[in-house]
């Protein structure tokens, strides 16, 4: 879906909602000066339970988020409604995600959040310690993040078992 986006900014706040694991109040609220270019972070501040967290960007991300800037000149937020330093609303980026997955998957039941929980599954699927998950997306407790550990159940299950060339 995030690569047939030809709206650059929608493309650029759905990308980042999935590329950080974001929750929606993260990404309408994420500010200019919470991205730091030098050290490709970003700093998610007061999270769900006002906790603050630094996440990782990646040089692709980070080209993505200085072309978006360049393209758009934002002034306080990151991703910026009709008025410059207006903040984007959340009607709006949740029906940039419906209108985008909706030309992909007819009549679904999905909700932007499913970008944060893609997140975390694939991090999962990818060999990426719970702990280190838990972090990225701002867990207070571990109970929460293992969640993800019975969606990724269908990787599990892929997985070849030394028995399946026994001749039994």
């Amino acid at each position: 879906m995030l690569v047939s986006i030809p709206n650059f900014k929608h493309k650029t706040a759905l990308t980042l909602v999935y590329a950080c694991g974001l929750r929606r109040s993260e990404i309408l609220n994420l500010k200019l000066v919470d991205l730091d270019s030098k050290r490709k972070t970003l700093t998610v501040i007061n999270g769900k339970v006002q906790k603050d967290r630094v996440l990782p960007l990646s040089d692709k991300l980070m080209d993505m988020i200085i072309r978006y800037y360049k393209m758009y000149r934002p002034k306080k937020y990151l991703i910026e409604g009709q008025s410059p330093g207006e903040q984007y609303s959340e009607t709006s980026i949740e029906n940039i995600f419906h209108k985008y997955l909706g030309k992909i998957i007819k009549n679904h039941s999905f909700t932007l959040h499913c970008l944060r929980h893609s997140y975390a599954t694939h991090l999962l699927e990818a060999g990426v310690s719970l702990r280190y998950i838990q972090e990225l997306l701002g867990h207070k407790s571990s109970k929460t993040t293992e969640i993800y550990t019975w969606v990724s159940m269908t990787g599990l299950q892929k997985i070849k078992n030394p028995t399946d060339d026994f001749d039994l």
